[in-house]
């Protein structure tokens, strides 16, 4: 059981905030196999104050999207407040704070990860944003380990984590990578171990190189942090979840699901799809989704090539007719990093 403020969480295993990904859609899957809390992608500040439809949309949380978080970015400590507030108020249960996007553009515009190498004006955001919610909805913040490696980076990351918590933060995200790596080189897992200790029995959620189950549980057992957030490795692998919560209860690590039984995951996710965005635009959106799950099929190439070039929703039925023919005899699925058994023999695909 993983507790966040006043939000009980039945698994320590959390989809994170991802942004094009983390849909209502995508949160769906996530819980349907596993998961029980999931972030919404990263919104603006100023699109929640401002945004007319956009904002229309953000503030639109479905009954069966709980428990939810809403994640927000921005420059400017006096939008946060007001924006926290909107988020709330459509029933967000958790609000969390992006202190950790690594991306160019965003940290051209000082917002995400640029607010590590500002101290002061962090922490007038997360005291804003609790001021303006916390005594209804958990605050949480997300934070890379620094800007850099520099003695001053992590001085500054512990000058924010202790202020987080002392003005009323329920939990704080660290991923074990610098703002400067961005996505390159490993997470720094011992950087988690060393936050852990320090804050105590104050709740630490770890991210960072969790693409299979049993790195989400090495994480744990390994730096002590009471929950993961898992990125990129719950994209188009819904069933991470469930895996971790096996393993994380002493059981065996589960096969990688059968071809058949990937396609029918697929055929849900595209379903709610469907719903969700109508045939124009989900076809378009589930070519980035194929992609990912494509890496569990033994013939991953092949089937990747076949989703990027759908366009329509009979183009998608038919590469899930092709590759995922549930009367065929396809050779065990592969996890994220294996090759395929038809690799490792040399065959061509």
């Amino acid at each position: 059981m993983l507790r966040i403020g006043n939000v009980r969480i039945e698994t320590p295993f959390v989809q994170a905030a991802l942004s094009g990904y983390s849909d209502l859609a995508m949160r769906r899957m996530s819980r349907r196999y596993g998961g029980c809390y999931a972030l919404a992608g990263v919104v603006l500040d100023q699109t929640v104050l401002n945004g007319g439809k956009k904002r229309r949309q953000i503030l639109n949380v479905a009954p069966d999207d709980h428990p939810v978080g809403g994640q927000l970015m921005g420059a400017l400590p006096d939008a946060f407040g007001p924006a926290a507030y909107d988020l709330s108020e459509a029933d967000y249960d958790i609000i969390d704070i992006n202190f950790g996007c690594p991306v160019r553009k965003v940290l051209g515009r000082c917002r995400g990860g640029f607010h590590l190498s500002q101290p002061d004006v962090a922490l007038d955001i997360i005291r804003r944003v609790v001021d303006a919610v916390g005594d209804r909805r958990p605050v949480t913040v997300k934070m890379r380990r620094g800007m850099d490696d520099t003695t001053e980076s992590e001085r500054n990351f512990f000058t924010i984590l202790d202020g987080a918590f002392e003005v009323g933060a329920s939990a704080v995200t660290v991923h074990g990578r610098t703002v400067k790596q961005r996505y390159v080189g490993p997470s720094h897992w011992p950087f988690l171990e060393r936050v852990k200790r320090h804050v105590g029995n104050r709740v630490i959620l770890g991210s960072g190189d969790l693409f299979t189950a049993d790195a989400c549980v090495r994480m744990m057992n390994e730096t002590g942090v009471d929950g993961v957030t898992i990125a990129r490795g719950s994209i188009g692998c819904p069933w991470i979840f469930g895996e971790c919560s096996i393993l994380h209860g002493g059981g065996e690590l589960p096969e990688v699901p059968p071809v058949p039984f990937q396609g029918r995951v697929i055929r849900e996710h595209f379903a709610e799809c469907m719903e969700l965005f109508g045939p124009k635009f989900a076809p378009q959106l589930m070519r980035k989704f194929g992609i990912k799950y494509a890496e569990y099929h033994p013939h991953r190439y092949n089937v990747r090539d076949a989703f990027v070039s759908i366009s329509s929703a009979d183009d998608f039925d038919r590469v899930l007719d092709e590759w995922y023919d549930p009367h065929r005899d396809w050779p065990a699925g592969r996890r994220r990093g294996e090759p395929s058994e038809l690799v490792a023999a040399g065959a061509t695909l």
